[in-house]
């Protein structure tokens, strides 16, 4: 028999379905505000988008209220949020005020992230406080003349004698090779919105969806013998692993996320058998795919996103290791790698992993090794998982070995442990397959774990190491 329910009830469930089907909106701007508001359409997928572009460049209270409300109706309403700003700081003749107000968006934004997807554009100047605000998004566009910066040229002259201009300090392409705050660089906002709607494309409207789902004629038993070919016939050649997904993704489309920030890690999304996957790659054409602060926090960041929005993680390894060196080490390698380790630890989307050719070390343990949590390790029979590399390890085991010596020790090192097959009897690595069955094993192992869910233990929050 079905439970009955009094009329409070089914008026709060009338109220939360409604408020899930994404009611129209009534947002309204302030009096004075020039803050516009709307529900917009970008690339078939409803958000609310705000549209800041004062006439005298100043944030004023009546602005930030308004955005603070429409990123509160989005999240309420479930709808990613898109917002396109150009402020040359914050109205100083209203004195405190203004503060207080742009403090409540960070505030709304803060409480929307990981609930809804959170976009912005800069379209121009972004500067003072207000531009703190463009780190709390998850994906950031800068068009060509923008620049962003919390003190300016004049500021920073005064202060270090160094002059600067703005594009120097805090332009487009400073951002986006140099910071990365940039996802993307664009001509303008349209085209900005249409990569925001690509990325949008792989990720679901709100955290309690899934991704969408787009079937693909790409055969997914297909095979990829030039995969294996990609690989150099030295051990320290390099290769672009972006070629590589390309061949492996369903129809070899992959959309790469700040791309010219720290480019010894590759991040993205790709669709696999139609599921949305993220893509996180060590690439050896920079820094040999070595792991230096910029990478680790690239990664990290982009780990965190696609868990908050349920989308699968595939990690492909070719690390020899963290980068050495006294300027990594003092500007805190130590917390910045664990900010990659933390990141795959705490995830509970499906995480497979594909070991290409070197996994050393610690560097092996962050990139989503069996033991922080990884559901299934796959390796290529070229794979070398272990603590370093022969030549390192013969230095420390047998530093006083004649070089004729050393070198037969390197070979039975390497023939005893760099190989996949030992990573495997000790439960490394789940299994190693034929390069030219990547694709359809990496379908089959995303199809497996598609249900999967985890519970976590109820808290306040994790502690990450920022």
């Amino acid at each position: 028999m079905a439970n009955s329910k009094n009329s409070n009830e089914i008026d709060a469930t009338t109220q939360k379905a409604a408020r899930h089907k994404h009611v129209d909106l009534e947002l309204r701007s302030l009096a004075g505000s020039a803050t516009k508001v709307t529900k917009a359409d970008l690339d078939g997928r409803m958000v609310v988008r705000a549209t800041l572009d004062t006439t005298d460049g100043y944030l004023r209270s009546e602005d930030a209220w308004t955005i603070a409300e429409a990123v509160r109706t989005a999240r309420e309403q479930l709808l990613p949020f898109v917002f396109v700003l150009n402020v040359s700081g914050v109205a100083v003749d209203e004195g405190i005020g203004v503060a207080n107000a742009w403090g409540r968006v960070a505030h709304e934004l803060t409480k929307a992230s990981g609930v809804i997807p959170l976009f912005m554009v800069a379209n121009g100047p972004v500067v003072s406080g207000p531009s703190l605000l463009l780190a709390l998004a998850d994906v950031v566009v800068f068009t060509t003349d923008a620049y962003a910066f919390v003190n300016g040229p004049h500021t920073v002259q005064a202060f270090t004698g160094e002059p600067v201009t703005n594009a120097s300090l805090g332009g487009a392409s400073t951002h986006s090779r140099s910071t990365g705050l940039a996802t993307f660089v664009t001509d303008d906002v349209e085209s900005a919105e249409l990569l925001l709607g690509a990325v949008l494309g792989h990720l679901p409207n709100h955290v309690d969806e899934q991704p969408p789902f787009l079937p693909s004629d790409d055969p997914s038993d297909r095979t990829t013998p030039e995969a294996f070919a990609l690989l150099p016939a030295t051990a320290t050649g390099a290769y672009d692993v972006r070629d590589l997904i390309s061949i492996v993704a369903d129809d070899g489309e992959f959309l790469e996320l700040r791309g010219h920030w720290a480019p010894n890690m590759v991040t993205g999304f790709a669709f696999f058998g139609g599921f949305s996957v993220g893509i996180v790659a060590n690439q050896t054409q920079s820094l040999a795919g070595s792991i230096d602060i910029p990478a680790s926090q690239k990664g990290a960041a982009f780990v965190a996103f696609c868990d908050a929005f349920n989308v699968p993680l595939l990690t492909l390894v070719d690390t020899s290791g963290f980068l050495p060196g006294k300027d990594q080490e003092w500007r805190g390698m130590i917390r910045h790698g664990a900010q990659l380790a933390f990141a795959y630890a705490r995830a509970t989307v499906p995480r497979i992993g594909l070991t290409l050719r070197k996994s050393y070390g610690g560097a092996y343990i962050v990139m989503d090794s069996r033991y922080m949590g990884n559901d299934v390790m796959l390796a290529w029979p070229s794979a070398e998982v272990a603590v370093m590399g022969a030549k390192g390890a013969v230095e420390i085991l047998h530093r006083r070995a004649s070089p004729e010596a050393r070198l037969e020790l390197e070979a039975e090192y390497e023939s005893r442990f760099l190989t996949p097959y030992a990573a495997a009897e000790r439960g490394s690595i789940s299994a190693i397959i034929d390069p030219s069955d990547t694709r359809k094993e990496l379908i089959s192992a995303i199809e497996v774990l598609s249900t999967k869910r985890e519970r976590l233990r109820p808290r306040r929050h994790d502690n990450s190491p920022l």
